[in-house]
């Protein structure tokens, strides 16, 4: 399992500038699309910097002036934690999102990382049992039951093997807005010492 990759939240229609926008043109469209940022590209669509509604309480003509340089980027393939924590280092609350050539493709807010992290329970929990269970594991969804309560998901019933026991666990772990999981899973095989058994 992976977490979420930024292709997936990213929102892909992005108000851009070029670096010689005026002052005004540039709050006149923080203000129409109630933004509070926006990426600075050149004539190559190639990100070179950020401005923000920040950035204009300094007196400067043009967005070459007044933007953030270099931009702080990510790329789609990269996954949300990745970019939550460049946004946390780099106190940013957006990012451009660049091709394998820097050019602009999209942006992702911190809004939309907590999206996913805020995702409805039985959104996790139909996850949980399809990518986790029935995909990866090859486990029938009947013979573990699978609730999830405030992004916790509780994990109850036998499977054949002890060894997939912590399998089970740590991949429901890796699923986007998991805050934990409560293993009460049993096994019918012991095959970490080659016995059979029934976990205590």
């Amino acid at each position: 399992m992976k977490h979420r990759k930024i292709g997936n939240v990213m929102t892909d229609d992005v108000v851009r500038v070029r670096s010689g926008a005026s002052f005004d043109e540039i709050d006149a469209l923080l203000s129409r699309h109630r933004i509070n940022g926006l990426p600075v590209v050149d004539e190559d669509d190639k990100v070179v910097g950020v401005v923000t509604g920040t950035d204009l309480s300094r007196p400067a003509p043009t967005a070459g002036q007044l933007m953030s340089r270099p931009a702080v980027t990510v790329r789609p393939q990269d996954s949300i934690v990745d970019a939550a924590r460049a946004m946390d280092r780099h106190r940013v609350e957006r990012l451009p999102v660049v091709d394998e050539e820097d050019r602009l493709i999209g942006i992702v807010t911190r809004r939309d990382l907590l999206r996913i992290f805020l995702r409805p329970d039985d959104e996790i929990r139909d996850e949980v049992i399809d990518e986790v269970l029935v995909r990866s594991l090859w486990i029938g969804p009947q013979s573990v039951a699978v609730t999830v309560t405030d992004g916790i998901v509780r994990l109850e019933g036998q499977l054949d093997r002890h060894s997939e026991i912590p399998i089970a666990v740590r991949m429901a772990g890796q699923v986007d807005g998991v805050v934990a999981v409560v293993d009460r899973l049993t096994y019918r095989i012991d095959d970490s010492v080659g016995r059979g058994g029934a976990r205590p």
